[in-house]
Parts: C-alpha cells; structure tokens; sequence
C-alpha cells in the first residue's frame, strides 16, 4: 500500500471539453433561419432579377454573420504538438498527448488529448478556456486551474500568458484583441448602414459603406498581426516545440474582407461607368422609371396649345379701352 492508496490527491475527475461552441451556433442559426425565409418568399420575385436578388441576400447575410462570428471564434491563431511529458505533480508518469493552443480574441484554449485516450487509468480529454476579455480576469481563471488541479502541460502553456510571465504575451494579445475586436464591430455597424442603404437604393454609397466595411475588417488583421508577429516565448515539451501560425478565422476574416473591397469597388465603378447594369443587378429597370416618370407628368397641367396662344394673344390698345356707362 502506497500513500494516498496509489492515487493523487487534490484532483478532481476528468474535464471532457464540450462538443462545440453555443454561440457560433446560435449565431450561424439565427442567420440561416433568415436566408431560409428568404428562400421562401424568392418565387415571388419575377424576372431574371431574381437570380440576382437572391445573390445580393446571399452575399449580405455571409458578410454580417462572418463579422459578428468571428468575434467569438477561438481559431485566429493555432498550434499542436506531439509529446511524452508529465501529466499531473507529483508522479513521474510520461503520456503521450496532443497538446493544442487556440488564441481568439477574447482569450486562449488550451487543449490535451492523449494517444491513446484512456492512459494511466483515467481518460486525457481537455479543453481548457482562459479569458481576458474586458469583464474577465485572466490570473484569477488560472488559480482556479491551479486549485481544480488541471493537467500540467494545461497550465504550463497558459502560465506563458499571465501577467507575472516574463514572456508579456498577455499584454501584447490583449491589447491586440481589444482593438481587433472593437473594428470588427465598428465594421458590423457599416454592414448594416450598407444593407440599409441598397435597400432604399442609394447604391453609391452603399458601395462607400462596403469599402468601410472593408477597411475595418483588414485593420482588425493588422492589429492581431503586430501580437503573433512580436518575440515570444518558446513552449517547449522536451525536445518537441509547440508552434502557432494563423488560424482559420484569421484567413476568413482576410477573405470576407477582400470580398467586400471587391463589391465595394464593383459598386462605385459600374455607377460612374455602367449605371444601367448597376440598376439592372438592384433590379431598377427603365420600365419601373419610364412609369414613375409618366405618373409625375400625369399631375401637371397641360401646356397649351399653338391654336389656342394665338386665340389669347390681343392687342394691347384694346386691353386699355373702358368703356364707361352713366348710371
């Protein structure tokens, strides 16, 4: 018999991560929910502007639910590693694990999977979340993995990320995150302008409002750029080395961007070349202003005649004679 009867204490069973992110999927549901509506009243438009009707719907809704899910997201930038390392204090056991690194912009998850996943009479399946977002205390989230006993290579890599680490990582993707965060939602708000103005139409600046849109979505890349891009600490699990390169939010919100400087752009160029074709994509043909421009004339007065100028047209000496009774 061994102290603790072979077990070790002050730890608790196994925190199996969750399955998937609830707010990417009320999100991605709430924007699929409106195209489906969308899809339902498409019969309803006549023509061949439907076609490009429901292009432009298909196109808004991709823009705003990319904006606002990106948000959220915990992939802009990734890393794993393969590795024998210790799993808890206080025991020589190795395992062979998967350690994960995911940094958003709210804060970091780290994730430990192992190889197999049932070792050592428990089963290795982790994802750890530690925040830094503005309502969120970083150091307090990692003393509380401190106390629940998390793995020890969990809290080796978000020890890299606290205040009192040497490596400043925290405040170089903090700061970055904050101001990423705050453009992406500066660049939903002109999403939304946009959507408002093609729908008057206003389309010139409609495509103002996608070049903003534009605009913010590539500066919040450039802000998280400068904190992957700056010295950091090396993660070390022995001879292996957990290394981190972007993510796959990182390269949509590169793509979406790109995609709204393009309309943005498409938008402006075909109203100062080809207005027609602009009104012939947003649906606003020559018959629609040939009618609204008849009905205007309709509520004038009618000009006069030739035949009946020339019948108003007197003298003037005869328009100054009076003729006067007595009474």
């Amino acid at each position: 018999m061994t102290l603790w009867n072979g077990s070790f204490p002050f730890y608790p069973g196994t925190n199996a991560c969750f399955p998937f992110d609830t707010t990417r999927a009320v999100i991605i549901s709430v924007f699929l929910s409106v195209l489906a509506t969308f899809i339902i009243i498409l019969p309803g438009i006549r023509g061949r502007g439907r076609f490009f009707w429901f292009l432009r719907v298909v196109m808004a809704l991709f823009v705003g639910a990319v904006v606002l899910t990106i948000q959220f997201t915990r992939d802009w930038e990734t890393g794993w590693v393969t590795a024998n390392t210790s799993y808890k204090s206080f025991s020589r056991a190795l395992v062979n694990v998967d350690v994960g690194l995911h940094i958003g912009l709210a804060g970091v998850n780290v994730t430990l999977m192992g190889n197999p996943v049932n070792q050592i009479n428990e089963t290795i399946n982790y994802n750890e979340h530690f925040a830094w977002s503005f309502d969120a205390d970083y150091d307090h989230s990692y003393s509380e993995g401190l106390e629940r006993g998390l793995p020890s290579p969990i809290l080796y890599v978000a020890e890299k990320f606290t205040t009192q680490s040497p490596c400043s990582m925290h405040r170089q993707y903090r700061v970055s995150g904050h101001y990423a965060s705050l453009t992406l939602w500066m660049a939903f708000c002109t999403w939304l302008i946009s959507i408002l103005l093609f729908s008057m139409p206003i389309l010139l600046y409609g495509g103002y409002m996608l070049l903003l849109t534009a605009t913010l979505m590539l500066f919040s890349l450039l802000f998280f750029f400068t904190a992957r891009n700056t010295p950091k600490c090396p993660i070390q699990f022995g001879p292996a080395s957990l290394k981190t390169d972007y993510g796959g939010s990182f390269w949509l919100t590169l793509a979406t961007g790109l995609l709204c400087l393009l309309l943005g752009l498409g938008v402006i160029i075909l109203n100062s070349v080809r207005p027609e074709k602009l009104k012939l994509v947003f649906n606003l043909d020559k018959g629609k202003g040939e009618e609204e421009e008849g009905w205007d004339k309709s509520y004038l007065p009618a000009e006069p005649s030739s035949s009946m100028q020339d019948a108003l047209m007197v003298p003037l000496g005869e328009l100054c004679e009076v003729t006067a009774t007595q009474l």
